[in-house]
């Protein structure tokens, strides 16, 4: 038989299994949410834990705690971080709308790891661990800092990385015309180069706006307590926490000044993940474009080739598919369903909270998560080795009906279209067409239509 140990809450005693570190309320949170398989994401119990070592500095500077328990507490979430005791926060994201069982099943796992330092007084989960908080103001605080840490220090280098070799690619085929579309139809010609800075600024654009859109979750709601008038906080305790808090993060960030708006309003996080969702988009675009424009071998369009990194078919020997495009906009259709749930969520502030917080959490954090990852792989496993079929494409260029643009302002609109349309109904060529319309001279035809004067 399994030790259990016996601990005890504001309603009663519990068995907790030997082995675990939590505590009660943990324990009944476990046994009345077995919903689903998505626990807390790890980043959201990383930054949890941060905000508690930083409270418990601030408490201790403003007087309230022992330096006896700082140290224990200190101790503890240390303990945690270095050693990746993530096995310890079991607890599923569908849980008390405020993230209150997760605030105090870090609570309790702290208590008990700074119980277990020798000497200087116990460590309560809520006396001690909890001082001069609420769940109401701890979870979305700790919400703003695991965002602004995954942003920076696994999204943007994942960015920056992609946009660096598309840049690369942009250079390499700048000289390289091609024939544009729109509607999915031939249009005037485009430089290979130029098709690609497009996707690359879209990438730059995005990350531009997911920097702006951090700069409203620097606004922290600590300090907000229960319903926003900071009960049992201090404005001493607010100034030292956000002072540890940020070097702790090694970014600034800095008190909300309305603690009703912060602790029942979303829209930080609805900005942010619509930042997000431009870059799915974006993502998406780009995938679009290079899983086209490499179709094929022999029967699509086939101006570029990309990576052959696994067989493609069960029964098709020889096959290759695009599976890194397919993986990315799959995953970007993800990011902008997150999207909607975390806008819905964000309606949801009833009075002096909102209760959505725990699934926008797990949403916008799977969203930077899975745009991280998709960017890394794509760049590595798709944008690196992709390389430009430069016949086939000079093959399209001189094929393409759209050359007769460049005499518009030599014969006008009307008399490009009659040979645009002579030439395809009769097969030949737009110079043939043109010449036996009597509409221009070869001389001028081959003076005037130069794809790449036409870029």
């Amino acid at each position: 038989m399994s030790i259990v140990r016996i601990c005890k809450d504001s309603m009663g005693e519990v068995k907790v299994a030997g082995d675990k570190f939590w505590g009660a309320q943990t324990q009944r949170s476990l046994e009345n949410f077995k919903i689903g398989e998505e626990t807390m994401p790890i980043p959201l119990i990383e930054a949890l834990v941060r905000v508690k070592a930083a409270a418990a500095k601030a408490n201790a500077k403003t007087g309230k705690l022992s330096k006896e328990r700082e140290e224990k507490i200190l101790y503890a979430t240390d303990m945690i971080l270095k050693e990746k005791m993530y096995d310890q926060f079991p607890l599923v994201v569908w849980q008390t709308g405020s993230g209150t069982q997760t605030n105090m099943n870090v609570n309790e796992v702290i208590s008990y790891i700074a119980n277990t330092k020798e000497g200087g007084e116990i460590v309560h989960p809520n006396d001690h661990v909890n001082m001069s908080q609420s769940s109401n103001d701890v979870f979305p605080t700790a919400m703003h800092v695991a965002f602004i840490n995954e942003c920076y220090s696994k999204l943007f280098p994942s960015l920056k990385k992609m946009a660096s070799v598309l840049e690369k690619l942009e250079k390499e085929y700048n000289g390289l015309v091609k024939i544009g579309r729109t509607h999915l139809q031939d249009a005037t010609p485009i430089t290979f180069g130029q098709e690609i800075s497009g996707w690359k600024n879209g990438i730059h654009q995005a990350g531009a706006m997911v920097v702006t859109a951090l700069r409203e979750m620097e606004k922290i709601a600590i300090g907000g307590t229960a319903v926003g008038t900071g009960i049992n906080a201090t404005s001493e305790y607010i100034k030292e926490f956000i002072d540890e808090i940020s070097e702790d993060v090694d970014y600034y960030f800095r008190e909300d000044s309305n603690k009703f708006h912060a602790l029942t309003s979303l829209d930080a996080e609805v900005f942010l993940s619509g930042a997000l969702k431009a870059l799915a988009s974006n993502l998406m675009k780009m995938a679009n474009d290079i899983r086209l424009l490499a179709s094929g071998p022999r029967c699509g369009f086939g101006e570029i080739t990309i990576p052959s990194n696994e067989p493609g078919s069960s029964i098709m020997p020889g096959k290759v598919n695009p599976t890194q495009c397919e993986a990315i906009t799959m995953l970007a259709l993800q990011v902008i369903g997150n999207d909607a749930t975390i806008s819905m969520s964000a309606t949801q502030g009833n009075f002096e909270l909102n209760v959505f917080m725990p699934v926008v959490a797990y949403n916008l954090l799977q969203s930077i998560k899975l745009l991280t990852d998709g960017m890394e792989n794509f760049t590595e496993k798709c944008l690196i080795g992709l390389t430009a079929n430069e016949e086939k494409m000079t093959e399209n260029l001189n094929n393409s009906l759209m050359l007769v643009t460049a005499l518009n302002t030599h014969i006008g609109y009307e008399n490009g279209a009659k040979i645009a349309k002579k030439a395809f109904e009769e097969n030949k060529t737009l110079k043939e067409a043109a010449i036996e319309l009597g509409l221009v001279t070869s001389e001028e035809y081959d003076k005037w239509v130069v794809p790449e004067e036409m870029i």
